[in-house]
């Protein structure tokens, strides 16, 4: 009788035992596979049985719907600026020169080589709206390239427009991205260089410093224009001034001689053989002074010019 009760207390234990090891292995396996930590800069994706259960975007330890692998999580830098790059004006790789070669909107070829800043907004879409994110992105920006180039004139890309052809790849890339659903956001497209082809280069280095030189003659030209208009403005001001004073007293001396003449005219109709006997000798006064007097004898004696006579005896 005391064997049975040790036997069955033994297999008693054995059970409890056999159920805390079980539940412990449970509860280390979920512990193991059941939890995930999100870091500060990260989103955790998780997959419920295949399919998109939640995205963790809050920091710290979060507690999963399932363990593994009955749920998958994958994690991924938000925020974070990333940076591709394409092309190698120098290259000299068959491959390399096919990325970077472009056709212009005046049938030019050049070479352009370029760097796409971007970050991942959406952890989700980043992993799988797209099949290859980074393959993706690289045919994107290519195309988006391709076509603003080709819009554009080569002289133009080379020497003046590359900051406002990288701001329209730019708008272009990320409207097709948005698009896609690819959860990426373009933060900046730079054209690191231009070249034409090596076999043409020389030659357009010729045109590049005649267009720098048409530039710098542009910009004297407009720096002299600055410093001689003003002063031809300042002398056009005073000559019109000028006039205007000669004008006004022009006409305050026509008004005058006007004002004279009707104050003459109403002394004259009060007395007009005064007034007009009066005038005539203020008039010869006036004249007579400025007549050369010669006097003329009969006979063959010269005339005397006795004013002048006088004149050379002084």
């Amino acid at each position: 009788m005391a064997d049975e009760v040790e036997r069955k207390a033994g297999s008693w234990l054995r059970r409890v035992t056999l159920i805390v090891v079980v539940v412990g292995a449970i509860g280390a396996w979920y512990a193991t596979m059941g939890l995930v930590t999100v870091n500060p800069g990260e989103h955790a994706v998780v997959l419920l049985a295949g399919s998109h259960h939640e995205t963790l975007k809050a920091q710290g330890i979060h507690v999963l719907p399932a363990p593994w692998p009955i749920t998958k999580v994958e994690t991924v830098r938000i925020q974070e600026s990333r940076r591709r790059e394409f092309g190698d004006v120098d290259a000299t790789d068959a491959k390399t020169l096919v990325e970077t070669a472009m056709q212009t909107s005046d049938n030019n070829i050049i070479h352009a080589e370029f760097v796409v800043q971007y970050r991942i907004t959406n952890a989700f879409n980043a992993l799988y709206r797209v099949a290859e994110l980074d393959g993706m992105l690289a045919d994107a920006a290519q195309a988006a390239m391709r076509e603003v180039v080709g819009r554009s004139n080569a002289d133009a890309i080379i020497a003046e427009q590359k900051d406002l052809i990288g701001i329209e790849v730019g708008r272009l890339l990320q409207q097709i991205l948005t698009s896609y659903e690819a959860g990426i956001e373009i933060e900046r497209v730079a054209i690191q260089d231009v070249q034409p082809p090596a076999g043409v280069r020389d030659a357009f280095d010729d045109v590049l410093a005649a267009s720098q030189d048409r530039s710098r003659q542009i910009n004297e030209a407009e720096s002299y224009a600055n410093q001689v208009l003003p002063q031809a403005r300042a002398e056009a001001a005073e000559l019109i001034a000028s006039a205007e004073g000669y004008r006004d007293a022009k006409i305050a001396e026509a008004e005058g001689e006007s004002q004279r003449f009707q104050a003459l005219l109403v002394e004259y109709q009060k007395a007009p053989e005064i007034t007009r006997k009066r005038l005539y000798l203020e008039t010869m006064e006036k004249v007579l002074p400025n007549v050369e007097i010669v006097v003329i004898e009969s006979g063959n004696t010269p005339v005397l010019p006795l004013l002048n006579l006088g004149e050379g005896s002084k």
